[in-house]
Order: structure tokens, then sequence, then C-alpha cells
């Protein structure tokens, strides 16, 4: 029988209706078992941990991440897999900081949540939930997991976490991965793409990275963008690192003054990363002639990765690599596990 480590962060996956006030409250894990019987009724067996108290996602942070990831980490060995049931806005973020925070990873980490409580008639929990369990349980012929990578699975698609974004705050289909297919489709089977699937070679010990430096921010560019906004941002005490969200194909505009404070700020060691403000697409800088400032600024691309996996590789790389920016650097431009596609 497979075993499956259940990790329950909160969210509304774990929500259920007050018998007294109707309201909708967070489930001890009693009742939450009570809504799911078939978590208990097959060959796969399950158990359960839960933060406490349960975190809505919005308060979730680099010590949560790091309290999921030594979760995995510490009963590594005992199980088959893991499923972490997380609330879907900062979900995204979550599942791509553990695809990094986890080193070698061979086993099946799977995200997963709802858009409606389990406790509510409606709700895309059950399924949510039985699938993702049955996807850390799959193994092949040889026993070895056949999705060994972080991932999160909703609706009917199992995507690479480190892909995905939150694209919809009301459908089922609450995620996308917009540069990268999906891992696997499920139906009335689990149609799984094995060579879409990052596998790590089995020899390879796990490693546990929990060095976080938040030090680093967004910035969004806009026509009519005013110098101050930019600056103010730009000389943030301590800042070490910027996602610069640009136009299209990783264009910004070509005012003299925007190209000095981003080489300024690049002159002082701030890593700055050019990510194009689309969904699906990749910066190429020196297409267009309105992203050459950014090359001489020192600006460097992200490619297609996403700003979920992008802020998150970030803070990890300034983390476990506080006194060498060129290597953070260096490493922003590469492909760590499946995060980017390089050029």
């Amino acid at each position: 029988m497979s075993k499956v480590l259940l990790i329950s962060t909160g969210g509304t996956i774990t929500m259920v209706r007050s018998k007294t006030s109707g309201a909708l409250i967070p489930a001890d894990i009693e009742t939450f078992e009570a809504f799911m019987p078939e978590l208990f009724a097959g060959n796969i067996h399950v158990d359960i941990q839960a933060f406490s108290p349960l975190l809505d996602s919005s308060d979730v942070n680099p010590e949560c991440w790091e309290r999921m990831a030594r979760m995995v980490y510490d009963h590594y060995e005992d199980y088959d897999g893991f499923v972490i049931l997380h609330g879907t806005d900062t979900m995204s973020y979550s599942a791509s900081a553990l695809s990094f925070m986890l080193e070698n990873l061979s086993k099946p980490v799977v995200f997963t949540g709802s858009q409606l409580p389990v406790g509510v008639l409606r709700s895309d929990a059950k399924e949510n939930l039985l699938t993702a369990i049955e996807i850390a349980a799959a193994q092949d012929e040889e026993g070895n997991a056949i999705v060994p990578e972080v991932t999160i699975y909703f609706e009917d698609r199992l995507f690479r976490a480190n892909r995905t974004t939150k694209r919809n705050a009301e459908h089922f289909s609450a995620f996308n991965s917009y540069n990268y297919p999906a891992l696997a489709k499920a139906g009335v089977h689990i149609t799984y793409q094995p060579h879409l699937i990052h596998y790590t070679p089995l020899e390879s010990p796990l490693v546990l990275h929990t060095h976080f430096d938040c030090n680093v921010a967004v910035l969004k560019l806009f026509p009519g963008i005013q110098q101050p906004v930019v600056r103010a941002l730009l000389r943030t005490r301590g800042l070490k690192g910027v996602v610069l969200e640009t136009f299209g194909a990783g264009n910004a505009p070509t005012d003299k003054w925007l190209y000095r404070e981003l080489k300024s700020a690049v002159d002082k060691g701030i890593v700055i990363v050019n990510k194009t403000q689309c969904n699906t697409g990749s910066v190429e800088m020196g297409l267009y002639a309105v992203s050459l400032n950014l090359m001489k600024a020192g600006v460097i691309s992200g490619y297609d990765i996403t700003t979920e996996a992008l802020l998150t590789k970030m803070m990890l790389l300034f983390g476990e690599n506080p006194d060498d920016t060129e290597l953070v650097r260096t490493l922003l431009g590469k492909d760590i596990c499946g995060e980017v596609t390089v050029d």
C-alpha cells in the first residue's frame, strides 16, 4: 500500500459551514475527515498533519514555506508522496518556492486546494484532493514516482508548480501554465506526459534550502510612469533584486532618465531581471530597439519565467548566497528545476 502524507496549511478547501452561525470557518482535522471519508477507503494509506492555526494563504510567507518544506524533508523516507492543501491566492508562490527549496526531489509534492469549501455541496474540493492523492502515490512498474517534482493539481490538470499563475478568482480552473504544457490530464484515467516531467537521478540525496532574503521588489512599467516613483523604489534601503515587468517581448520606454536610474541601481549591485507583463511568451532582449537601453543598463533577461517563480527564486538565491551577487545573477539566467526556458 502506497503512503501519502497530507499537509494541511489552510485555505478555502479546509473550510466548513458552522452549524450555529452558518458562516464558513476553518475545520479541525476530525471535521475535515468526516467530510472526506473517501480518503481512507482506498488502497492508499493517508496520514494528515496540519498547521495550527490554519492559515489564509494571504498570510503565507517564507517562514511558512520553510515549515512546509521541512515537513516534507523530515518525513521524506516515510512516504511515497506528499499533498499540500493550500489557499489558492498565493499557491503559485508557495509551490514555486518549494520547487527551489527541495533540491534533488525524487518524490511527488502536489499542491491543491479548491474554489469552494469542502463543506459546500458543489465543492470542487473532493475531486481535487482525491486526484492529487492518487498522483502523489502513482508509481511506474519499477516502483519509481511517475511525477517526482513539485506540482499543482487543479480542476483536471497537473502543472509544474513553478510554471503556474492563478488566472481566475471564480472558475474551478483557477490556474494555468501559460508557457509549459500540463504534465497530466485527469479524466476517466489520468494521462501522464513523461517527456515533459523533470526527473532527478535517484541516487542524488534530497537537499533542503531554507534561507530567504526578502529585500526584493516588483516594478511594473506603465505608460506615463514618473521618475520619482522609479527612483524611490530603486533607492529603497537594503534592496537587492528587482523584477522589472516590461511590455511585450521585454520592452520599456526610451526615456533617458529611466536608463540612468536602472544603470545606477545595477552599478550599485542591485540585480534587475526583465519579465514580460504578458502571460504567454518570452522576453527577447534586443529584438526591438526599445529594449536596447535595458541591456546597456545591465538588466538581465527573465525569458519566459513567471513572476511568482522569479520572485521566490530570487529571494532564495540571495538568501543562500548573501555575499555573491554575481553568482545570483548567473543563476537567475539559468534553468534550475524546469522553471524557465533559456535560449
